[in-house]
């Protein structure tokens, strides 16, 4: 290899000494031939073609004997590294996928946890988030790394059957499923929504549904028609606090939208006499404060949210809005307790929490479990 840079360094030595040679063999004839302003001009001046080549070669010398540093990158803190995906659930759960053309937001939005809730982790029980409604969003917030489009392909007719049918063939005990925003479709993809969950219970009565929901523009009607499907939980992020919304998320997301979405969620259910946990997520490093965090989980609170999620924002691409800060594991741990002193059921917090993040999904299901009791 070293023999084959200083080869290389030699030729392109001899090209620019061949230019020069050339260019002082035609300035010579000038001078010959009596060009009486080059010969009141000063060597030094004469010839500006020649210096410029002189100097290019003197800069490829120095470059070549000092090669340029490396680029400092900012180290991701340890808690904040994860082992690559494997075993067996996870590669069979991503063939299963492949083979029936479905999406994951694992997938798509590069989640860290995808090895631990595809193996099963620990406890064994493996979770995927099925995406629906295709691959590309109609959105373009600025933390996401989901495909958008203004006008993504038509939604897959056969995609409800197909999710049913692949989570029946899967052992799983508790399913996330969530979409892109389809803002270009008349009901958001509420419909489309609403028959895959559907499904699932027709094929497995037994499966806990969690339905992630974008925010179908503020229409209620399809707020209502996911929620009254026969899902378990319905889960609607935040994603940031108030005071940051139009800074991380789309123009047509906003905070009050989204709160409302919640609160129409939990009331026709309670109102069809089948009550529903609801969720949702705040990602932390993007600038925000004490104060606004805690004005968050005031206003959840208030509009009866039962289960709250705290994950660290972490930057998909250079294209993405940039990290303020990597929050220590204590401070995720300090609104894990405030949060379960205000009254949620249950709280998720960590650097590696996501939205759906299967280690919470145990207890929800508990939470699940008691409600129906005490409802009866």
């Amino acid at each position: 290899m070293l023999l084959i840079k200083n080869k290389s360094k030699c030729f392109q030595n001899l090209i620019v000494e061949q230019k020069l040679r050339s260019i002082t063999v035609k300035t010579s004839q000038s001078v010959r031939n009596g060009s009486s302003s080059t010969q009141s001009t000063p060597a030094s001046t004469s010839y500006p073609r020649l210096e410029k080549l002189k100097e290019q070669l003197k800069s490829e010398e120095l470059s070549s004997t000092n090669p340029p540093k490396k680029r400092n990158h900012v180290r991701l803190p340890s808690w904040l590294k994860q082992n690559i995906p494997m075993g067996n659930n996870y590669n069979r759960l991503k063939d299963n996928l492949r083979s029936l053309n479905l999406h994951t937001v694992c997938e798509e939005a590069k989640c860290p946890n995808i090895g631990e809730c595809w193996s099963g982790g620990k406890e064994n029980t493996p979770t995927a988030t099925i995406m629906l409604l295709g691959d590309t969003c109609t959105r373009g917030c600025r933390f996401c790394s989901v495909k958008t489009s203004r006008k993504p392909p038509p939604p897959d007719p056969n995609e409800p059957f197909n999710t049913a049918k692949a989570i029946s063939q899967w052992s799983l005990s508790y399913v996330v499923l969530t979409s892109v925003d389809r803002d270009d479709l008349t009901d958001g993809g509420s419909n489309h929504f609403a028959e895959t969950v559907k499904l699932i219970k027709q094929m497995m009565p037994s499966l806990y549904v969690e339905c992630l929901t974008p925010d179908f523009r503020g229409d209620l009607d399809a707020v209502g028609r996911v929620a009254l499907s026969g899902l378990d939980v319905y889960a609607h992020n935040l994603e940031t606090v108030k005071e940051l919304q139009r800074h991380v998320r789309d123009h047509r997301a906003n905070y009050e939208q989204s709160m409302t979405v919640l609160k129409h969620a939990k009331k026709v259910r309670a109102e069809s006499g089948k009550p529903v946990i609801t969720k949702t997520s705040l990602m932390l490093g993007l600038g925000e404060n004490d104060d606004e965090i805690k004005s968050v989980l005031d206003d959840l609170r208030q509009n009866d949210v039962d289960v709250v999620t705290f994950g660290q924002y972490m930057q998909p691409t250079k294209r993405h809005i940039k990290v303020v800060t990597h929050v220590d594991p204590d401070k995720f741990k300090f609104w894990e307790d405030y949060s379960k002193e205000l009254g949620f059921l249950y709280v998720a917090s960590g650097p590696l929490v996501r939205s759906s993040y299967k280690a919470g999904e145990f207890f929800i299901k508990n939470i699940i479990d008691k409600a129906r009791k005490d409802f009866i």
